[in-house]
């Protein structure tokens, strides 16, 4: 299965990378296709259990990124692409793409408020997020989400690309 998903995910993740780099958006066009694909093919090749794998990849990549998107951190374009590659390689291999993703995250992050000189704000927003979480629970962080205009946003396409296409190679 594994080796049926790498060129169609190498594929979109490409693309959806490069219109998140120019335009902060990851189309329906590309993605929606992708994940319905990912579920035929994962019940065409492996039957019941393979789309049982799919469903649960797609479950497992709405709960971690749904959460993050309920919060107002994350573009429901994220959401819908990583549900996408969960469709195509399950929940095994979903989950160490989760971690490889969040390093390739905070790594872009890092780099991007270096890049930037915003380093300072970058940590104090973190800091916010953190203590806010502890205070007041899984609620939005009033200034820091995505509707807010001041607030700095990154494409997360890219971080989503590097953790799926290196989870091939660890699975």
């Amino acid at each position: 299965m594994h080796s049926i998903a790498w060129w169609p995910t190498l594929i979109v993740l490409a693309i959806a990378t490069g219109t998140d780099l120019h335009s902060r958006r990851i189309p329906n066009w590309l993605v929606l296709p992708f994940l319905a694909a990912g579920i035929v093919t994962s019940a065409w090749t492996h039957g019941w259990h393979g789309l049982g794998q799919s469903f649960l990849g797609i479950g497992l990549a709405t709960l971690v990124f749904g959460l993050l998107c309920w919060m107002g951190g994350m573009g429901m374009g994220d959401l819908k692409l990583c549900a996408a590659v969960g469709a195509w390689i399950g929940p095994a291999q979903l989950t160490v793409a989760l971690v490889l993703m969040g390093i390739a995250g905070g790594i872009m992050a890092l780099c991007w408020a270096i890049g930037g000189g915003f380093v300072g704000e970058l940590f104090d927003g973190a800091g916010s997020l953190i203590m806010g979480v502890t205070k007041h629970g899984l609620q939005p962080h009033p200034e820091l989400t995505l509707n807010n205009p001041i607030t700095r946003k990154m494409p997360y396409a890219p971080a989503i690309a590097v953790g799926a296409i290196i989870s091939f190679f660890s699975h």
